[in-house]
């Protein structure tokens, strides 16, 4: 009786939320520079998005590798020999890497004003980059034990949270361009909507679970969990932005980006206690 059991703990620290949250942005701003070759109005983007997106990359990189408990594992993920292919961690490493190549590449074509090259590496780029959000999803979906995290819509919401937090990062990126706040304004709403159709399927098959889903429910939706899932998350970073972006004051520039400030507050808050909270349990039982 009151010994010390050493794994009631978390297994995922709040440093893979912030990851998760930056390597969602990363692969947004790589859909919004692909959609400035397919899409006139979002062409004032093109270089800003690229570039803030390889920026965000190599943060994400940093975060991963100063959460090892030895750094310079990172160099495994060079060695296609060393990789267990049967784990998404495996192929996420190797996706994270060729992203990395092909975003400089599509850099340097961008720098030379190559057109016809810039636009195939944009949409290698973007393919690359929609793994980023599917391949964190999946290292939660195997979870099998782990309610909420154990479902295949879990990747589909990373990927909609990421077209979600890139638009709204490319909305402040835009500035006073009219067609791209336009645009962007519809990649926002129709986003979060999607966002929030995934977050009430997830909640209404937890609460109706078993006990240890209906536990989980309970700590996602009471406390100060509660207030940053339900509040930050679902009401204040999903709700409201939808509400606002369909109000006559979402239609201008300073309301898009107000709906954006609170996209980021939103997914931010989502992907921490989408994280954090389902690994609560393990450190009450």
């Amino acid at each position: 009786m009151g010994d010390y059991v050493w794994f009631h703990d978390v297994s995922w620290h709040a440093t893979y939320a912030i990851y998760f949250f930056v390597i969602g942005i990363c692969a947004g701003l790589a859909f919004l520079s692909y959609g400035s070759w397919v899409t006139p109005e979002l062409r004032p983007l093109r270089v800003k998005a690229a570039v803030v997106s390889f920026v965000l990359l190599g943060v994400g990189g940093l975060l991963l590798i100063a959460d090892l408990s030895q750094p310079l594992r990172f160099l495994n993920i060079l060695n296609p020999a060393y990789l267990n292919f049967s784990s998404p961690l495996a192929w996420g490493a190797l996706n994270i890497v060729a992203f990395g190549i092909a975003s400089v590449l599509y850099l340097l074509a961008l720098r030379r004003g190559d057109e016809g090259r810039g636009k195939l590496l944009a949409a290698i780029t973007a393919l690359l980059a929609l793994g980023l959000p599917i391949y964190t999803g999946y290292d939660l979906t195997v979870h099998q034990s782990r309610p909420v995290w154990n479902t295949p819509v879990i990747p589909v919401l990373f990927v909609a949270m990421a077209i979600a937090s890139g638009s709204a990062v490319g909305a402040l990126l835009a500035g006073g361009h009219e067609g791209a706040q336009r645009v962007l304004r519809q990649y926002l709403m129709w986003s979060c909507g999607a966002v929030g159709v995934m977050l009430i399927s997830i909640l209404g098959t937890t609460s109706y679970g078993g006990s240890a889903q209906e536990l989980t429910f309970l700590i996602l939706t009471t406390g100060t969990m509660g207030l940053i899932f339900v509040g930050a998350g679902i009401v204040a970073g999903t709700a409201a932005p939808i509400a606002l972006l369909l109000a006559p004051f979402g239609r201008q520039q300073v309301g898009i980006a107000l709906a954006a400030l609170l996209v980021l507050l939103g997914g931010a808050a989502l992907r921490y206690a989408l994280l954090m909270g389902p690994q609560q349990l393990q450190t009450l039982y």
